[in-house]
This record gives C-alpha cells, structure tokens and sequence, in this order.
C-alpha cells in the first residue's frame, strides 16, 4: 500500500504539462478557484492542503511536536505528490508560505522545477518569536482567537471576508486542526531562504500585493534581485491576492506561457508608478 499523502485534487487534462499550486497558512485549495478554470485549460492542475487544512491531517507531518517542523518537511510531502503521479519535472505556484514551500523545491531540486511563481511570499517571513507565540497561541486555544485579526493581515479591502470567498477562506481557518496550523507556524519561523536564492535556475515570477500588509513589497523586492531569472508583477491585492483574481490569473498566464516557449530569460518590471525599485 502507498504511503499517505496530502489531501489533493487533479483537473485539467491528463496529458497536459504538470502545474502544482500551494496554498497559504490557514487556507486550503479553495485558495486557487479563481484561477483554475483558465489554468486547467493547458495544464494537468494539482492543488493540495497543507498538514492540519482542508482535507490533510496532521498525522502527514513528520513531527508534529513543538519548533520540529520546517518548509523541507513541508516541500518534501509535496514533492511526494509529484512522485505519486510520475511527475518528473512540473510547474509550481504559490500563495504565501505554498510560496516559500516552492522556492524550498526549487533551490533544493532545481531539475524537478520548469518554472515557479511566488505570490505575496517572502524569503522569510519575520521574527521567529512572534510565529512561536502564534503557535504556542494556537496549540493551547486552537484558530479561534485569530479569526478576527486575519481579515486584516489578508484582504485589503475589509468588505471582502464577506464575500463567498473570503468567507469561505475564513472558515478555512476556524477549521484548521491546531496541531497542523502550529506546526506551520514552526516552519515559517525556522525559514531563512535567502541565502539559496541563487540556487534558483527556474524562470521565476514574483507577484507582490500593492496592498499586501503581511509580506510588504520590501519582501518581493529582495526576491526577486535574490533570484537570478525573475521577473517582477505588483499587483493591487493584500496578502492573499484573491481580491484580485483576473490580475493574479492573467500574470501567472503569462508567466507560465513565456516558461514554455524558451530558455529561462531574465527580465525587469518597469518601476511602479510614483515609486522606484530599490
């Protein structure tokens, strides 16, 4: 019998290029709905939840007991998937920390990985203790103490955690088992991607949210002169980008599209309007 993996959903054709999407901390495939009637038109489209969300249980982590947990652990079981389905080389895309689990898979198995886009992710995501006291937090109350913060630190407009799917994302949250979410805590506050930067060969886009008050532009900034074939999109979202899902779709597009067409190329965004790129 097959070892257990995260919990996942393929659409798409079979036959067509392999793209994995990733999903951030406290969400779960419905992250990616937006965009997947367009992206499933070209490519076989694998969607997963990570350990503790949506359909995955935190029995999948490897140690789920306090600060063992890393993005490694994390892009080992999503590398895992991609053995699952004989999938020797696939595109990848993430939110946030599915973001941070990409460059992780694509500094460490840089053969495996076509091309990679990193939305509103970070190559690290600040202070470790405040992730600790958030996982600390969320082990002894569960996710409920958070619901009414995340709105904030998500969506940069209020109005849309009422909307089908904002509301939708937040009951994603309060559903989340603890020992999961924590353990996901743990790994972002471990996580130091900067110095593998450069190990990165994949043509890479980087989409910052204009809006985006958890990982600020200063963070796509220094991912994208971090990574040597990256592209830069700014996009008016907050964190999660899904206030903006025609503007995310049509960047990934043409991202993915130019990935295919040729040889890893190195370009530069023209500086947003009223503000220079560092």
């Amino acid at each position: 019998m097959s070892p257990p993996v995260l919990h996942h959903r393929l659409d798409g054709p079979a036959g067509a290029p392999a793209l994995i999407l990733g999903p951030s901390l406290g969400t779960s495939m419905a992250l990616w709905e937006a965009q997947l009637p367009t992206l499933a038109r070209f490519f076989r489209v694998l969607r997963f939840d990570l350990p503790g969300h949506g359909g995955s249980g935190a029995g999948l982590l490897r140690d789920p007991n306090a600060g063992r947990t890393t993005v490694e652990d994390l892009a080992s079981l999503v590398l895992s998937l991609a053995d699952r389905h004989d999938w020797d080389r696939f595109h990848y895309a993430g939110i946030s920390l599915g973001g941070a689990i990409g460059a992780c898979l694509a500094a460490r198995h840089p053969r495996r990985v076509v091309s990679l886009a990193l939305v509103c992710s970070s190559a690290s995501f600040g202070a470790p203790g405040s992730w600790h006291e958030r996982a600390e937090l969320v082990r002894l109350k569960g996710t409920a103490p958070l619901l009414a913060t995340s709105p904030g630190r998500w969506f940069a407009a209020a109005s849309f955690a009422e909307s089908a799917l904002g509301s939708r994302l937040l009951r994603n949250l309060a559903e989340a088992d603890p020992v999961g979410y924590a353990a996901c805590c743990d790994a972002l506050a471990a996580l130091d991607l900067g110095p593998c930067l450069a190990d990165i060969i994949a043509p890479t886009l980087v989409v910052g949210g204009s809006r985006d008050r958890a990982t600020p532009l200063e963070h796509t900034y220094e991912l994208r002169d971090g990574i040597p074939c990256a592209d830069l999109d700014i996009i008016p979202c907050g964190h999660l980008a899904a206030e903006q899902p025609e503007a995310l779709g049509t960047a990934l597009m043409r991202h993915l599209v130019a990935s295919r067409a040729g040889p890893h190329r190195i370009t530069r965004t023209p500086p947003v309007q009223g503000r220079a790129l560092p």
